[in-house]
């Protein structure tokens, strides 16, 4: 396991990081993303720990805070120190009925961080990030409510999650203009299947010196090598088919991915993991699972080198295709000579 700070902070985080989606469900979607109740649970997080990971990602939204409740009660279940490992979880998603029973407003992050403390036990949130958009919250209001928590110790560091570039760049630039807490990192989907994030995030990211944090990196098992051209079989897909992914060039992706893994002796996820890990903006790759075994296999993926010929055969079948201002930008990009922008 290697250690990434997270963007520009002194936080330092392992390469792989525990979500823990799938603990707690009981009905409806929680059900089936997942059922995993204690003692399941605290398997999963010991055998994370074994293999080096200190990054555990959860959210209040989680099977209704069951998540937090037991990822945190994992943790002292196994005797961990909590200065040992980094918690992240996040606010946004409706709580209880009524106007203000969501969003980033101060009042709910104010109220809600609270619930998210005493599920998880904790005296401290290390990553506390805003789930998504919040259109009826200016991000004025949204940052001055994550400072105050910043500067009473309750929240270690901020991030964000699901914004836009041009959504986190405004942030950024308030918080640097307000001296509030800098956003750390941001959350985000991005897989071999799906590389969006790469026209406008990605670089914006790496100018700020924002971390990124992958969610779904399997791009909701699709990646996992089980489904086929001639359909999604009996997986996760069958029935909750998210996140969207055009199927035509993700299953060219796959036959590569397929034909590289078998050459290697390893699992198709875990090139696709190996994939993100090697991308130069990724501080944390997100991995969940339901059976052990599906963990171990996620964690063999730090073991799994690419040459540079693979890597161009990947970039090759995963590429976008160019879209405008970026065939503009590359075709003045040698105008003023030099070296070329970070990408």
């Amino acid at each position: 396991m290697r250690y990434n700070q997270l963007g520009r902070s002194g936080l330092i985080v392992s390469e792989l990081c525990l979500g823990t989606m799938t603990f707690g469900g009981e009905e409806g979607i929680w059900g089936r993303i997942g059922q995993l109740q204690q003692e399941a649970a605290d398997g999963l997080v010991k055998a994370a720990l074994d293999a080096g990971i200190n990054f555990f990602d959860t959210a209040n939204i989680y099977a209704e805070g069951r998540s937090e409740r037991i990822l945190g009660q994992a943790l002292r279940n196994l005797g961990v120190a909590r200065d040992e490992v980094v918690v992240a979880t996040k606010v946004l998603g409706r709580m209880h009925d009524g106007p203000n029973g969501a969003g980033a407003s101060r009042g709910h992050i104010l109220a809600q961080v609270e619930k998210s403390l005493e599920r998880l036990g904790t005296g401290h949130i290390d990553l506390y990030q805003i789930h998504g958009f919040d259109t009826a919250t200016p991000i004025e209001e949204t940052l001055y409510a994550l400072d105050g928590l910043v500067r009473r110790g309750t929240v270690r560091y901020i991030g964000l999650s699901n914004w836009a570039a041009w959504q986190v760049m405004k942030a950024v630039g308030i918080a640097a203009a307000r001296n509030y807490a800098p956003i750390a990192s941001l959350q985000a989907y991005y897989t071999i299947a799906g590389r969006d994030l790469e026209r406008e995030v990605i670089p914006m990211l790496e100018s700020e010196g924002v971390g990124l944090m992958v969610w779904s990196p399997l791009a909701g098992g699709f990646l996992s090598g089980k489904y086929t051209r001639e359909g999604d079989g009996e997986g996760r897909r069958a029935g909750f088919d998210f996140p969207p992914v055009d199927k035509a060039r993700g299953h060219d992706v796959v036959d590569v991915l397929r034909e590289l893994a078998e050459g290697k002796g390893r699992s198709v996820a875990q090139l696709a993991l190996a994939w993100l890990l090697h991308q130069h903006a990724v501080s944390s790759v997100i991995v969940g699972a339901k059976r052990p075994e599906q963990l171990a296999d996620n964690l063999a993926a730090v073991d799994v080198a690419f040459t540079a010929e693979e890597l161009a055969r990947l970039d090759a079948v995963s590429k976008l295709l160019a879209e405008y201002p970026g065939w503009m930008l590359e075709r003045q990009r040698g105008y003023r000579g030099g070296p070329s922008p970070r990408r």
